[in-house]
């Protein structure tokens, strides 16, 4: 505990990172306190409550502004949305392509796209969002084009402010600031349901509630030792002599990660699993089968949806991870920089090579991934309550787990920088800080 102490006091006793995480926090505080500040022309205590389904998910992320009918209720994931396609687009069309190749001119130029592409998708959504969400009981303006035009325009400059918060954390905080904010929210729910599940099983269940933490911990060390994981390739650079200089001749390595593809082939996945019940819905009063089905797809604890919903993970890890890492560049990019994989001819061989460990290491961390995403399910059939099952896995505690290690990185950075001692005994938080060759 002392040591933990003495840590804190080296954190801020450095007057740069004391101030990154003073705005850091400042900002944080900004945007949480948006999303209680409800749109104007709706009665709050009108709204329908809680959101569920993919509302639910939503919600989730955006700390409930989603559900309050909140300034920020769309929040930053129109930005998501908006970089997922374009991420798509640079493995699909050349013009993308080739503007991820221009360096620093190129990014800007994709940024930009980025931008304007959020603000037609947050149009789009912040009008299904006011039509399909707010019951119209609570609208307390009669003219409802002029509300729904007012609301949309606010949705999207609300969307806008968290962007540039998300920036400006980036730029003058700790942390990638977008991640951050989306972290704030699913986090600011943990303390009302840990709270409320501590209430509910009172002194007669306090072992179970001890056995549920328990639980809980060591779940998240497997996320975390999901995250962290990677297979490391050794490379060999050949000694190349520059007039009286020689340069090369160490070996480093290519960090391949075991869950390259992160939290996205769960959003995939789960995006999908919204259609079954959806589709169903439209035949459900004709047909026994599409009842069901729709029955079925929208129980989040049947056997069935959980099937589905690993495999469809374990299909989308491979194609995510397909699309982000490119043996053949590797390979590439390595051979031109005079590097090789010891025993390993460059060329065609090192991109078969990386390719083929990829493919090793993806396989069990598809299955593990599809496991976190699975636990929540788990943890309700085990009698945990539906709002706290939630931070036993999935999106959610894959996304605190991967922003809480990033900073703490940075932290790290800093502090070893300054000759003080790490946040671990082993003075380096792994993963991050790994040299790569890409």
């Amino acid at each position: 505990m002392k040591k933990f102490f003495t840590t804190i006091r080296n954190i801020f006793s450095i007057e740069e990172l004391r101030i990154k995480i003073l705005n850091t926090l400042g900002l944080l505080i900004i945007f949480r306190l948006g999303s209680f500040v409800v749109l104007p022309g709706i009665d709050p205590a009108k709204l329908g409550g809680d959101a569920q389904g993919i509302f639910g998910l939503l919600d989730t992320f955006l700390g409930g502004a989603f559900s309050n009918a909140s300034i920020f209720g769309l929040g930053i994931m129109p930005y998501i949305s908006a970089s997922i396609v374009l991420q798509l687009l640079t493995v699909a069309v050349p013009y993308f392509q080739k503007l991820q190749k221009e360096g620093d001119s190129g990014r800007k130029k994709i940024n930009q796209i980025t931008r304007v592409l959020t603000i037609a998708i947050t149009f789009a959504q912040g009008s299904a969002y006011i039509n399909g969400t707010i019951p119209r009981e609570a609208i307390l303006v009669d003219n409802l084009v002029l509300f729904n035009f007012s609301s949309i325009i606010i949705l999207t400059s609300g969307t806008i402010f968290c962007m540039w918060l998300g920036e400006r954390i980036t730029d003058k905080g700790i942390g990638n600031g977008i991640s951050m904010l989306i972290m704030i929210g699913i986090i600011s729910r943990f303390p009302g349901s840990i709270v409320a599940e501590a209430l509910s099983r009172g002194l007669s269940q306090a072992l179970f509630f001890v056995i549920e933490i328990v639980a809980l911990f060591f779940v998240v060390m497997g996320v975390v030792m999901l995250t962290q994981a990677i297979r490391r390739i050794p490379v060999q650079y050949a000694k190349q002599v520059v007039g009286n200089k020689v340069y090369g001749g160490q070996r480093q390595y290519i960090p391949l990660k075991v869950n390259a593809a992160g939290v996205m082939p769960i959003i995939f996945a789960q995006s999908l699993m919204f259609l079954p019940a959806l589709i169903a819905g439209l035949w459900a009063d004709s047909s026994d089968v599409a009842l069901y089905i729709g029955t079925t797809f929208s129980d989040f604890q049947s056997w069935q949806y959980n099937s589905v919903f690993a495999i469809l993970i374990i299909l989308f890890t491979f194609f995510y991870t397909a699309i982000t890492i490119n043996p053949n560049q590797i390979a590439d990019d390595m051979k031109r920089n005079g590097g090789f994989i010891p025993g390993i001819k460059p060329g065609k061989q090192t991109s078969e090579f990386i390719d083929n460990i990829l493919t090793k290491i993806t396989l069990p961390g598809s299955f593990f991934l599809a496991l976190v995403a699975i636990m929540p399910a788990f943890a309700s059939i085990a009698g945990v309550s539906t709002e706290f099952s939630q931070f036993y896995g999935g999106t959610s505690l894959l996304i605190m787990v991967g922003v809480i290690l990033d900073t703490l990185q940075q932290i790290e950075s800093y502090l070893l920088m300054r000759h003080y001692e790490g946040m671990m005994k082993s003075g380096k938080v792994k993963g991050r800080s790994q040299a790569a060759i890409a």
